[in-house]
């Protein structure tokens, strides 16, 4: 009696792509797909040009599949995810970037990028950092910007550290440290020219609806405190008014539905101007972005550090 031939990779993610959509899981078929490069070794797998399947696949690729099935993140299986131009480590413990994010990430690198045509060396701060996805996209892709990156997780803390060594990038310096620390950074107190920040903002009763997300992100990186989630942004707030130089910019993500309270914090504080909303890609209205008060920086010379700038400033932390 002939054996059935075995089955192809091309049917067997075809099979994973139905199991996933009876999941819920929301993009069944690029995460089958994924599981599939993954299980092969691949960074990347057409379907068209499919390998034939090695012994031994069907079984690993079966308890990938399981593990997204009951909605472990696709990136946590993996180990990694891609972020604007990087491929970033993820690890439980510590916030997945999501693509939303990687829009703010523009704003801070067009800023920074501005500012090097201008012939300056701009100093950018990253609070709440996570796995580090907008620091180093600054770091990465304006050459001459000098990025300070900080979170309060010491699991953030180290995976930014080991994704900037595995970034192969400049300089960056980063921290372990909680924004609403008053004196966090304090060596920096005006001479900042752009801070960033994906900071925690879902409110207490907003549990998110996700699995990937209620039972695998940390609740350190998704709840902001307070009755409306805006504790942790108003901390943002207060230290990027303290921070930042005359007319440096900050760029902060929100919840869509956070707009209005967004600007309205930023107003109170009386250290902003331009205080505006940005879409995010799908049109939501996901970030605040602010010029401190006061008249516009002197210009530097190339190289020339900011006035009160310590030196060491970009240095990488060990």
């Amino acid at each position: 009696m002939t054996e059935a031939p075995a089955p192809t990779v091309r049917a067997l993610v075809e099979g994973a792509t139905r199991v996933l959509a009876d999941a819920g899981v929301g993009s069944p078929r690029h995460d089958a797909v994924a599981l599939a490069a993954y299980a092969l070794g691949l960074p990347r797998l057409d379907l068209v040009m499919a390998p034939p399947a090695p012994e031994g696949f069907t079984e690993e690729y079966a308890g990938l599949v399981d593990r997204r099935r009951r909605r472990e993140p696709l990136q946590h299986i993996v180990g990694s995810t891609v972020f604007r131009y990087l491929s970033l480590r993820v690890e439980p413990g510590v916030f997945v970037p999501r693509p939303e994010t990687e829009t703010v990430a523009q704003v801070a690198v067009d800023e920074a990028a501005r500012l090097t045509a201008e012939g300056r060396s701009p100093l950018v701060v990253d609070l709440c950092c996570g796995a580090g996805g907008i620091a180093l996209s600054v770091d990465t892709e304006v050459p001459g910007a000098r990025v300070v990156a900080v979170d309060a997780s010491p699991e953030a803390v180290a995976l930014t550290r080991h994704n900037h060594g595995a970034s192969g990038s400049g300089t960056m310096r980063v921290e372990l440290g909680d924004v609403r620390d008053p004196a966090l950074l304090a060596e920096l107190d005006g001479t900042v020219d752009v801070v960033v920040s994906n900071p925690p903002y879902i409110p207490p009763d907003a549990v998110p609806v996700d699995p990937e997300v209620r039972d695998h992100d940390p609740d350190l990186a998704l709840y902001g405190g307070g009755a409306d989630g805006l504790d942790v942004p108003r901390a943002v707030l207060a230290a990027a008014a303290r921070l930042l130089v005359p007319g440096g910019l900050l760029v902060m993500e929100h919840a869509e539905v956070q707009d209005a309270a967004s600007r309205a914090d930023a107003e109170a504080t009386g250290a902003f101007e331009a205080v505006a909303t940005l879409p995010d890609l799908t049109g939501r209205p996901r970030m605040l972005v602010a010029r401190r008060r006061g008249p516009a920086p002197v210009p530097r010379e190339p190289g020339e550090p900011p006035p009160g700038a310590q030196a060491g400033v970009g240095d990488s932390q060990p």
